[in-house]
This record gives structure tokens, sequence and C-alpha cells, in this order.
């Protein structure tokens, strides 16, 4: 019985070790996110994408239509990246360690910036979650949206699809 006690007690130990291992190699998958000024790390990663057809998105980790978002933001990161398109994402969470944990169980694929203060959201007048806006090549806002809908998918990247086309 003892040795059987043991044995298991080894094993729940070698695991919970294991599980630990995992989640600290997750939360440095995560570091891609900017903890600096917001609005200079937003003014630098458009000036990095100027020309670039840019996807702004603002989200927070308790916004259940945001979690459905990422997914789709990668792919189409992923999909339109080599005819100049990018993906810019605002976390808008007061709590770091909040948008941490969002990120690691909604990972992405693109930049992410901390705007714990919202002075980003501020400016652009944001009024729900998740909030994007299409900008195209010149700079300018092409469109706005409040939400994120899985039904209109095609018209989002249909969207996307005519801005890469100017």
């Amino acid at each position: 019985m003892r040795y059987f006690l043991t044995k298991h007690l080894s094993l729940v130990v070698l695991f919970s070790l294991l599980f630990n291992v995992v989640s600290a190699a997750k939360a440095a998958d995560a570091k891609a996110f900017e903890q600096v000024n917001s609005r200079e790390a937003l003014e630098q990663a458009l000036a990095k994408h100027k020309g670039e057809v840019v996807y702004l998105d603002f989200w927070a980790s308790w916004c259940v239509p945001c979690r459905k978002s990422f997914p789709w933001m990668n792919t189409i990161q992923a999909k339109y990246q080599s005819k100049g398109f990018s993906v810019i994402s605002i976390n808008l969470d007061a709590n770091y360690d909040l948008a941490q944990k969002f990120l690691i169980e909604n990972p992405a694929s693109f930049t992410v910036i901390y705007d714990p203060k919202g002075q980003i959201a501020k400016h652009f007048a944001i009024q729900g979650m998740p909030s994007s806006m299409l900008i195209g090549r010149d700079g300018k806002i092409k469109q706005r949206h409040t939400g994120f809908f899985t039904k209109k998918i095609p018209a989002y990247q249909h969207e996307i699809e005519q801005l890469l086309s100017k």
C-alpha cells in the first residue's frame, strides 16, 4: 500500500512540474506584447506598416466576441500579409495579467499593444468591444466596426480585399 501511494504521489508531483513548465513556456510565447507608451507604440507600429492596409482591433480579456475574433485575425494576417496587409491589436485591460492570460489562451500572430489607460481607444472614440477599423494604404480610416460577428466575416474580408486591390 505504501509503495502504491508513493508511486502515485510521485506521478502527481511529476505532472505538476510538467504543467508548470508548459505554462511558463506558453507565457513566454505571449511576450510579443508592447508595454510602453501606448500612443508611441501605435505610432511606431503604423509607421512600420506605412503603405499597407491595416486592420486595427481593440479588445479586452473579458470580451467574449474578442475570443472569437482572434483565430480569424490570425488567419487574415497569414492570408493577406504578402499583399501588404497587417493586423495591429490594442488591448484595453487595466490589469496586464488578465491580458497575458487571454493571449496564452488565444495566441496572436500579429502586433499587440497594451493600452491600460485607454488613451488610444479615447483618441479613436471607441464605443464597444471589440471595435475595429480598416486603414487604407493612404493612412486614412476607411471602415469602422463595433462588435465581431462570424456571419459578417465574408463582408469583412471583402472590405479588406477591396482595399488591397487599390
